[in-house]
C-alpha cells in the first residue's frame, strides 16, 4: 500500500513538474508580444512581478498565520531572491528576448549550471569530475552554434550579454536556494521574493535607472491582433503563479534532483510556445546547438548525483521529498535545482 502510494506520489508530481516547465516556457513568447507592441522590458518584467506579488501574497500571509516570528530570520533570504533571483534575472532574460528568439535567450540562461561549475572550482581549488569536464566542453560547443558563430549572421551581441546576465542571476537563484532549507515554506519564499522584486524594480523605475513605458494598443499573437491584456494576464496568471506553484508541488512530490532534471524541458515548451504564440523559432543549427547546452548541463547534473554523500562530512542531504537542493559546506559546491523564471 505504501509502496501504491509513493509511486502515485511521484507520477503526479512529475505532471506537475512538467506543467510547471509547459507553463514556463511561455514566458519568453508572451514577453516578446508585448515587447515588439513597445513595452520596455522594464514594463513587462515590473507588470509581470508586480501583479503576481499582489495575488501570491494573500494566501502566503495565511500560510504563515500564527507563524509571523519566522518571517524575520526570512526577510534577508527574500529580499536577495527577490532583488537578483527574480527580478534581475527577468530583467536581463526580457531584454535578451527583446533581441533574439525566446529560445535562444533562455539556453543562454541556461548556462547558469556551468558558470556555478567555475565558480566551485575558482572557490575549492578543486578539479570537477571527468563527466562534468566533458558536460561543460559540450556546452560551450552548444553554445558556439547557439550563437551561429560559423555563419555570416551573427547573433546581437548586446542580447548575448543580457542573456549571460540571466544566467548569472540563476545562478545567485541556486545559491540562495541552498540557503533557504528550512527557512520559510516555498510558496511564501516565492510570494515574498516576488514581492521584494516588485519593490527593487520600483526604486529603479523612479530613479530613472529602469526606463519603464508601455502602449496599450494590440498585440501579435497567434498570427492575428489580440488585445494587450492578454498576453499580460497569461504571462502573469499563466507564467508565473500558476508556474510557481505547480513548480513547488511537483518538487515536493519528486525531490529537487528529479524536478531539476524534469526542468530542462522547458526550453522545448519555449520553442513550441515561440512558433505557436509569435511564429518565431530558432534555425536548425541554433535548436542543435540548444540541444548541446541541455546535454552538457545533464552530464554535470548525472556527475554530480554520482558522487558519494557521507552523512557527518559537510554534505546536506536531500532524503526527502520536499528538500531543497543539497550544498556541499565544505567546498561550497552546489547541484542544479529546478529553476523559477
Amino acid at each position: 500500500m505504501l509502496s501504491t502510494l509513493s509511486r502515485n506520489r511521484s507520477a503526479s508530481g512529475l505532471v506537475y513538474a512538467v506543467l510547471s516547465a509547459a507553463t514556463f516556457g511561455s514566458s519568453g513568447a508572451l514577453g516578446k508580444s508585448l515587447l515588439e507592441a513597445g513595452w520596455t522590458p522594464g514594463a513587462v518584467v515590473g507588470a509581470r512581478i508586480g501583479l503576481a506579488a499582489l495575488i501570491m501574497v494573500v494566501p502566503a500571509a495565511w500560510m504563515m498565520r500564527g507563524q509571523w516570528g519566522r518571517l524575520r530570520g526570512g526577510v534577508a533570504l527574500m529580499a536577495g531572491y527577490g532583488a537578483v533571483a527574480i527580478a534581475m534575472c527577468q530583467f536581463f532574460y526580457f531584454n535578451a528576448v527583446a533581441r533574439m528568439s525566446p529560445p535562444v535567450a533562455l539556453m543562454l540562461e541556461y548556462l547558469a549550471p556551468i558558470i556555478l561549475v567555475g565558480w566551485v572550482w575558482a572557490r575549492s581549488r578543486r578539479r570537477p569530475g571527468t563527466l562534468t569536464m566533458i558536460g561543460t566542453v559540450v556546452a560551450m560547443l552548444g553554445l558556439a552554434l547557439v550563437l551561429d558563430l560559423l555563419s555570416a549572421q551573427r547573433v546581437d551581441p548586446v542580447g548575448v550579454l543580457w542573456g549571460v546576465g540571466a544566467a548569472v542571476c540563476l545562478a545567485v537563484y541556486f545559491v540562495l536556494s541552498a540557503k533557504s532549507d528550512g527557512v520559510l515554506p516555498p510558496f511564501v519564499t516565492v510570494a515574498g521574493g516576488m514581492l521584494f522584486g516588485a519593490l527593487t524594480l520600483a526604486v529603479l523605475a523612479v530613479v530613472g535607472l529602469l526606463p519603464v513605458s508601455a502602449t496599450f494598443a494590440g498585440v501579435e499573437l497567434f498570427g492575428g491582433e489580440v488585445s494587450w491584456i492578454v498576453p499580460l494576464a497569461g504571462i502573469t496568471l499563466v507564467a508565473a503563479v500558476v508556474a510557481y506553484t505547480l513548480g513547488i508541488i511537483g518538487t515536493q512530490r519528486l525531490g529537487s534532483k528529479v524536478a531539476s532534471f524534469v526542468s530542462l524541458t522547458e526550453v522545448l515548451f519555449s520553442v513550441i510556445a515561440s512558433w505557436i504564440l509569435i511564429g518565431d523559432v530558432p534555425g536548425p543549427m541554433q535548436f542543435f546547438g540548444g540541444a548541446l547546452i541541455v546535454g552538457g548541463v545533464v552530464m554535470v547534473r548525472a556527475d554530480e548525483l554520482r558522487a558519494p554523500a557521507v552523512q557527518g562530512e559537510g554534505m546536506i542531504l536531500d532524503s526527502a521529498p520536499e528538500a531543497l537542493p543539497a550544498v556541499d559546506l565544505a567546498t561550497g559546491a552546489l547541484p542544479i535545482a529546478e529553476r523559477p523564471a
